[in-house]
């Protein structure tokens, strides 16, 4: 099965990590890069070909939608979906203008998000993820297992799975909260259990709808 090929583009390292482990997880998409601003999101778009950016919008030494411009006025094939915490319908049609195929709420669930992704690759339209997306006859949606929101977490174990989430090491979390490597593991374990996650794709959905994921 070919994979979609996504880019993610995005200034903070702690959410690249975390949207990194979303699409690695699903079947049928593969991240090939990451950008930290919208220079390096142009310059890997060329060089890497993905076939969607996921392009968040404010970024160092060029912002997401000059990016998007800039990358359909040399004629990228690319689609770029928007990640963005702005509603205003002004400042969405400017993204559009711009050349986005699409552009997703922040607020929106991880499993939109993939989703929408699926939607802009095969061609389709992704207006906002809180409306169904135009569905395309290719499209197969991965089915998706999502934890529950009423689980209650030790504060240990809340602050082990926050990083977990962020992508950090069994072995670097034990050294920040100063436990041993076993014991960080049965907080995980305990954790996972109570939320019913079952990877750690799992782990980053219950991160994200928590906000645990999202820069101050």
């Amino acid at each position: 099965m070919t994979r979609l090929r996504v880019l993610i583009a995005d200034d903070h390292a702690m959410v690249r990590s975390g949207l990194r482990a979303l699409i690695d997880a699903e079947p049928d998409m593969v991240t090939v890069g990451d950008a930290g601003d919208g220079l390096d999101a142009v310059r890997l778009a060329n060089e890497l070909r993905p076939d969607v950016v996921l392009m968040d919008i404010s970024m160092p030494r060029l912002n997401g939608t000059a990016a998007t411009e800039r990358l359909k006025q040399e004629g990228s094939p690319v689609k770029v979906l928007v990640l963005t915490a702005h509603e205003e319908p002004g400042f969405v049609q400017a993204l559009l203008r711009a050349g986005a195929a699409g552009y997703v709420y922040k607020r929106a669930a991880a499993a939109e998000l993939v989703r929408a992704i699926r939607t802009v690759a095969a061609g389709g339209a992704m207006e906002h993820a809180t409306d169904a997306p135009i569905e395309t006859a290719d499209e197969q949606a991965a089915p998706t297992s999502e934890p529950t929101e009423h689980a209650s977490l030790s504060e240990r174990e809340s602050e082990v799975i926050r990083f977990v989430a962020q992508g950090h090491a069994m072995k670097e979390i034990a050294s920040r909260l100063e436990l041993s490597t076993r014991t960080v593991e049965t907080y995980k374990t305990r954790a996972m259990e109570k939320l019913g996650c079952k990877t750690r794709a799992d782990i980053v959905r219950y991160a994200l709808r928590r906000g645990w994921l999202r820069p101050d």
